[in-house]
């Protein structure tokens, strides 16, 4: 165990919380929040703000601008194998407070790039601190530090992305206006380099049993204190060894790469709202009831969850495919297409919450985060693959049936969300 002055420093910190009946793991919620809501706030949720005036400002194409997306996910996929493994040899505090330096650089250094060659490689660089911030933030320190609540606390991270891009896109814009996307890019790198980087080398920790705690909730259940029974916590579930040679692990990777591919129908919806003859204004409103359905969808998905796993993949599944449908039954009625687009958000909810709680359930917690690690590689890979593939399926045939086999993929993660449940079952109590 460490005992460090900073460590001694946060357990008294600890204990004086803990007799105002706050947990430290609430702290450690917090550092997740910052991390989804500025971290990966600015580099999703605001991206698109950057997308017009950089092309106009350099003479570049959308699309080959855009992708520097895609170069983002191919680095995040891999480097997330090793993300993994690192954050079981290595401090979380030292590994997601470099991640967030590197993500600030970055973006720095996007402000700074005028070819496609620099932006891919800003992008690369974006992608590898992704793997950190995004994929293993807050499903590694939530199941470290939560033993009951854990699906209310990782929806509460996961809407924090949504807020972030509420808060941000409206300052971007502006900074950008005023002085130009350079600029833009500049104060969002240093508004991570200046706030969040700091605040997470002093909050964030590894264990409970660092700071003389138990993981909140282990009170309740009745497990003994100490550091012994947060290890003893720690060991219960599969092994990564164990995991990868069953198939309930590659129904989870199915899992993973349907919904995130699905997710990205998101980006498709204004246009289809277009397409059948409605205005921009109307599209716009479409595209903020799917996030409306996102953003209530974590948090409720969340709570859901630390009750019934199932009723979570249900819900984000079938529920997601029934938005999709009722927007194309509803072309001609924006009522039905607002329903539509706010219950497809599920889906797009389900995909860091629901992934993260289902392999959960059927892993445990030993090694769960480098089991994690491999299966957010089809999370960045489904979303690389579809983010283009629906765009050509739409331009080869219709908006329409993207949306339909959209419907059918999701009931296909349906199945595989029930038989991975079914197989935990048989494996080990869940």
């Amino acid at each position: 165990m460490k005992t460090n002055s900073s460590n001694l420093s946060a357990a008294q910190s600890a204990r004086g919380v803990s007799g105002r009946r706050l947990h430290y793991a609430f702290v450690i919620v917090g550092c997740c929040c910052l991390m989804m809501g500025i971290n990966v706030g600015l580099t999703f949720s605001c991206a698109g703000i950057f997308y017009r005036p950089v092309t106009e400002s350099l003479g570049l194409s959308v699309g080959g601008f855009g992708l520097y997306m895609t170069a983002m996910y191919i680095a995040s996929s891999l480097m997330l194998p090793f993300a993994g493994r690192m954050l079981e040899r290595y401090s979380s505090r030292m590994l997601f407070t470099a991640a967030s330096t590197l993500n600030g650089v970055a973006l720095i250094l996007m402000g700074c790039m005028s070819t496609l060659a620099g932006f891919y490689i800003a992008g690369a660089l974006l992608g590898i601190s992704i793997a950190f911030l995004l994929y293993m933030s807050y499903p590694t320190l939530i199941n470290r530090w939560f033993h009951t609540r854990m699906g209310l606390m990782i929806g509460i991270c996961c809407a924090a992305s949504g807020l972030g891009g509420i808060i941000f896109n409206p300052i971007g814009g502006y900074i950008i206006g005023e002085w130009g996307w350079r600029v833009g890019y500049w104060a969002f790198g240093a508004i991570i380099l200046v706030i969040v980087t700091p605040l997470l080398a002093l909050w964030l920790r590894d264990y409970p049993h660092e700071l003389g705690l138990k993981k909140f909730g282990e009170d309740d259940s009745g497990n003994p204190a100490g550091s012994q029974a947060a290890e003893a916590s720690s060991a219960m579930g599969l092994t990564y060894a164990q995991v990868i040679r069953m198939p309930v692990f590659y129904a989870l990777i199915a899992f993973a790469f349907i919904m995130m591919g699905c997710s990205t129908l998101n980006l498709f919806i204004p246009g289809y709202v277009q397409s059948v003859g409605f205005p921009l204004e109307t599209a716009s409103m479409a595209a903020a009831s799917a996030m409306a359905g996102v953003t209530l969808g974590k948090l409720l998905l969340g709570y859901i969850n630390d009750r019934n796993c199932l009723l979570g993949v249900l819900l984000c599944t079938i529920g997601g495919a029934a938005g999709l449908l009722a927007v194309i039954w509803g072309h001609s009625w924006i009522a039905a297409i607002l329903v539509g687009s706010f219950f497809f958000g599920w889906c797009y909810a389900g995909v860091t919450v629901q992934t993260a709680m289902l392999t959960k359930a059927v892993v445990g917690s030993r090694d769960y985060a480098r089991i994690f690690s491999i299966i957010s590689i089809a999370l960045s890979a489904g979303g690389a693959v579809a983010s283009g593939g629906w765009g050509l399926l739409a331009d080869a045939t219709s908006y329409s049936l993207s949306f339909i086999v959209g419907a059918g993929l999701l009931l296909m993660a349906t199945l595989l969300g029930l038989y991975s449940l079914a197989a935990a079952r048989k494996l080990r109590p869940i």
